[in-house]
């Protein structure tokens, strides 16, 4: 008998239990189902851009540029950080289709063809295309499947502490003044080392790679990006680092030093012009053209002077503390290297 008491006890409260199921189910299916509404409207409220480490740090575009555009919109940017430039786009091309982006931001001309060829860009006219300027508007080759959002030139920046006379061209760098004193950045993952390989390709044309042998001895480290490396080169660890032309007048604003300087070579400096792009499978393709616009407008661009430490791509007033950078009297115009001369560079470096 005890059994089948115990049977019986058991059979009521597995009844119950599932009763009890049941109408937890019934009662919560309407809220999951809310909840599921609520999670899509949230995503339809927002886009993802993919970026450089840099843009989205506490001191970068990102954070400001987010604060106004949803103050504008209401929609909300969801900001995906893949290292430095070169490094989002490997993770571009290597996700394909499947990349889990709306925009990709930061890319540049030298990147540019990769990006293109793979197919994955949509093209995109934003509102406020006509602003930008003349200089500017030479880059818009690919019926804006790449828009610019800003630009500068690359240039030696230098501890003036140091160095009262600094070089005055490429060559000026292997010299055993500079021995173990400059800072580069690799170009198969940073826009700048890829900007400054195009730079001595420029001028060294066939005899580029006699260059990088002279240039050894001064090189104190490649680092992956522009941020570690110019990380290194303001802690102290060299006086020379591959950087900007604008990159003194962020020292001017916010340290009020103008210790650091540019050196500008008569042999000309590179132009680095910023793209965005607007990837052809995009889930929020509304709200990233929403945001393409906003980057050409006045808001945007505003934020870029002190914040990226670029030129704005429009007409507007720069800061005072841009006095202070210098013009690249001649703006040169690399292509972009082949993966050929990238893995023969790989291979020159290897041997240091």
């Amino acid at each position: 008998m005890k059994k089948f008491s115990v049977l019986r006890r058991e059979t009521k409260r597995v009844s119950f239990l599932i009763g009890a199921v049941m109408v937890f189910m019934l009662f919560s299916l309407p809220l999951h189902a809310g909840a599921g509404k609520d999670k899509a409207a949230a995503a339809s409220k927002e886009v993802v851009v993919w970026t450089y480490d840099s843009f989205n740090s506490e001191w970068g575009p990102g954070p400001e540029a987010s604060k106004v555009f949803e103050a504008q919109t209401g929609i909300k940017i969801r900001w995906v950080s893949h290292g430095d430039a070169g490094e989002v786009l490997s993770r571009l091309l290597l996700e394909g289709p499947n990349a889990d982006a709306d925009i990709i931001l930061g890319l540049d001309q030298n990147m540019a063809e990769r990006a293109l060829s793979s197919g994955l860009l949509e093209a995109y006219r934003p509102a406020g295309a006509e602003k930008l300027l003349p200089e500017i508007k030479d880059y818009v080759r690919n019926d804006w499947r790449l828009i610019p959002f800003d630009y500068s030139y690359f240039a030696f920046v230098y501890d003036s502490e140091i160095f009262s006379n600094p070089p005055k061209s490429l060559e000026d760098l292997t010299l055993p003044l500079y021995a173990r004193k400059i800072i580069l950045m690799d170009p198969r993952t940073s826009s700048p080392g890829l900007g400054f390989f195009g730079w001595v390709r420029e001028i060294y044309g066939e005899r580029w790679q006699d260059y990088w042998k002279r240039l050894s001895p001064s090189v104190l480290t490649i680092s992956e990006g522009w941020s570690s490396g110019y990380g290194l080169f303001t802690a102290g660890e060299a006086p020379l680092v591959l950087s900007y032309t604008t990159s003194p007048g962020y020292h001017l604003e916010y340290e009020d030093t103008e210790r650091y300087r540019a050196a500008i070579f008569d042999e000309g400096h590179p132009i680095q012009i910023e793209l965005a792009g607007l990837l052809s499978r995009a889930k929020n393709r509304e709200n990233a053209g929403k945001f393409l616009d906003f980057m050409l407008s006045s808001a945007f661009q505003s934020i870029i002077p002190l914040t990226n430490w670029m030129y704005p791509v429009i007409d507007i007033p720069l800061p005072s503390s841009f006095s202070i950078n210098p013009k690249a009297q001649k703006a040169l115009e690399p292509g972009a290297p082949s993966n050929e001369e990238l893995n023969r560079w790989a291979a020159l470096q290897a041997e240091r």
